[in-house]
């Protein structure tokens, strides 16, 4: 789900800064907008896909698996080649998003069925890790800062976990668990971020956004798959 080349050193990345002239930030904060709009899909594709017992079947099976991988490789691709084009490229990018949420509806229900609390850790702790760092791109004029967007993150972050055990009540060994994914989907997002911005190939906001969701997507599996291993139903 890749569209962009890591160019830029992951030190440098998480840690360095950089000049943005008036078009590039505002396409970076376009890009976010965008990136929600298929973030919101996502959450749709996701809901019905693990609601319907016919889509978990499917997905859980070899020729799903076969079709997954197609349209998760597929639309990016599609997105790209009509960037340029507003309504087609934010089409294909939110049916991006839809079919990511889909793909996910065996492990989604899974997670339901054994594990409830789950999925709402999951996502109360990707949507923390989404909503610090797009408040440090909003506030971002003329020079973008990637420590300030690791910070921001990271405070956000430590906040979504305190209200998660308040309401979850995941104990001492879970908060830490969640700081710890926490902050990996921060490290990862500000990362995408900072790819984005160095990268060449990004003038427009569409490409930017199948990057940074590419990202986003990747912390939400990543947090999903580790809850469930330390719930011991990760299978």
């Amino acid at each position: 789900m890749n569209t962009f080349e890591n160019t830029l050193p992951i030190s440098q990345g998480l840690f360095g800064s950089m000049e943005l002239d008036d078009v590039r930030s505002s396409a970076i904060k376009k890009t976010y907008m965008l990136l929600s709009m298929s973030v919101l899909s996502a959450l749709v594709g996701g809901s019905i896909g693990s609601s319907s017992p016919g889509l978990v079947q499917f997905f859980g099976s070899g020729l799903g698996w076969i079709v997954a991988m197609v349209a998760l490789n597929g639309i990016p691709y599609v997105a790209m080649a009509c960037r340029h084009n507003p309504v087609m490229g934010t089409m294909a990018l939110i049916g991006d998003g839809f079919v990511s949420g889909l793909v996910l509806a065996p492990v989604l229900y899974m997670a339901s069925v054994f594990a409830p609390d789950i999925v709402p850790a999951a996502l109360i702790l990707t949507a923390v890790v989404f909503a610090g760092v797009s408040v440090s791109v909003m506030i971002t004029k003329v020079q973008y800062s990637a420590p300030r967007g690791l910070m921001m993150g990271m405070f956000f972050a430590i906040a979504g976990i305190t209200l998660l055990n308040m309401f979850l009540n995941i104990g001492f060994l879970g908060v830490l668990i969640a700081s710890a994914l926490g902050i990996f989907g921060v490290f990862i997002l500000v990362n995408a971020t900072s790819q984005v911005l160095n990268s060449p190939e990004y003038d427009e906001p569409v490409g930017g956004a199948l990057m940074l969701f590419a990202g986003l997507f990747n912390v939400f599996v990543a947090i999903l798959h580790l809850l469930l291993a330390f719930s011991g139903r990760d299978d």
